[in-house]
């Protein structure tokens, strides 16, 4: 079979060329993508070299490049430090137990200034936490609204009135509450992420709820009538014909309510001065040094990456469980 191959190869060299619809996939799939970019680059460049602001030109893409490099230089020192200031503590206690066996020691924790990619950590951590008690909680009432009419009935004037709320108007009050309910004397949270968290999660419930109810509601008769016929219990017609004829609205949703929440988050974070990527940011602004424009562009390139990532990860996660593999997903 090898030999034959071999041979029909041999005669017809023109095989070994790409088709003309893999040369269109290639150029749909990595040229037209790339040539974007180039554009965008291009006309950036043009355009920052055109506007002047009170801190100087506005920076193009050398300068953001330049000091996305400085901010993970910042970001390697200060580990360093915060290595070397553990290291002089462990010396120093080496020393006293050397001395006094029965001595208590402790390693205090590094308390530097966050850097960079701290604070991206800092809100990832944040908005999965928000997105996911939305999800414990949107998903099981988007089925039961999708399920029941008269849940339905009940509970969508108070969706429609709570959806269009701005975070802006949540933030105070969550802030309040938290502030309120909140009081220990050894908090295992701290309270601006707590505030952060609920702001997130008020805001990023919504299009779960929505998508998941619509794709409940419109489920198909002919798998309704099976479960009917099969006599499945209320669990397993959930789990078993529901929830997967519904995961494609159902991921919309999802997909939909955690971009929600990223910008919710980057918005929270700087109006309540919480550790995260929004404070990084309002705290250039505030700085108005020559290199702020550009450690905030490259702020916003980062959160627009990131908010790239997370949609390609819910993407990969819905093509992972979907049941119907031969679906369009983008």
């Amino acid at each position: 079979m090898k030999s034959t191959t071999l041979s029909s190869i041999s005669q017809n060299p023109l095989r070994l060329l790409p088709t003309p619809h893999q040369f269109m996939l290639f150029g749909r799939n990595l040229m037209l993508p790339l040539i974007g970019i180039l554009l965008f680059l291009f006309l950036w460049f043009n355009a920052a070299r055109m506007i002047h602001t009170s801190l100087g030109e506005f920076p193009g893409p050398v300068q953001v490049w330049q000091q996305a490099t400085n901010l993970v230089a910042e970001h390697q020192q200060e580990r360093q430090r915060e290595q070397d200031f553990i290291a002089r503590q462990e010396v120093r206690n080496a020393t006293i137990l050397a001395t006094n066996p029965q001595a208590q020691v402790v390693i205090r924790p590094y308390t530097g200034k966050p850097t960079f990619l701290d604070q991206i950590r800092t809100s990832l951590f944040t908005v999965l936490s928000g997105f996911f008690l939305a999800s414990l909680i949107a998903i099981p009432l988007g089925i039961l609204i999708g399920l029941n009419e008269s849940v339905y009935a009940a509970v969508n004037p108070l969706i429609q009135l709570f959806k269009p709320v701005s975070p802006l108007a949540w933030l105070p009050l969550v802030t309040m509450v938290v502030s309120a309910v909140y009081v220990s004397q050894d908090p295992a949270f701290s309270k601006s992420y707590l505030i952060s968290m609920f702001t997130v999660l008020l805001c990023c419930l919504w299009p779960t709820v929505i998508n998941t109810a619509v794709g409940v509601a419109n489920v198909s008769k002919d798998l309704l009538n099976v479960s009917q016929v099969l006599r499945l219990g209320a669990l397993t017609h959930v789990f078993k014909i529901i929830v997967p004829a519904s995961l494609p609205l159902m991921f919309t949703g999802l997909r939909l309510s955690l971009g929600i929440a990223w910008m919710v988050l980057i918005a929270a974070e700087m109006l309540a001065q919480s550790p995260g990527l929004g404070k990084f940011v309002w705290d250039e602004f505030q700085n108005g040094s020559s290199n702020s424009l550009g450690r905030i562009m490259v702020a916003v390139l980062a959160i627009g990456l990131i908010g790239f990532m997370l949609d390609r990860a819910m993407l990969l996660l819905q093509r992972k469980v979907s049941w119907d593999k031969n679906a369009i997903l983008r």
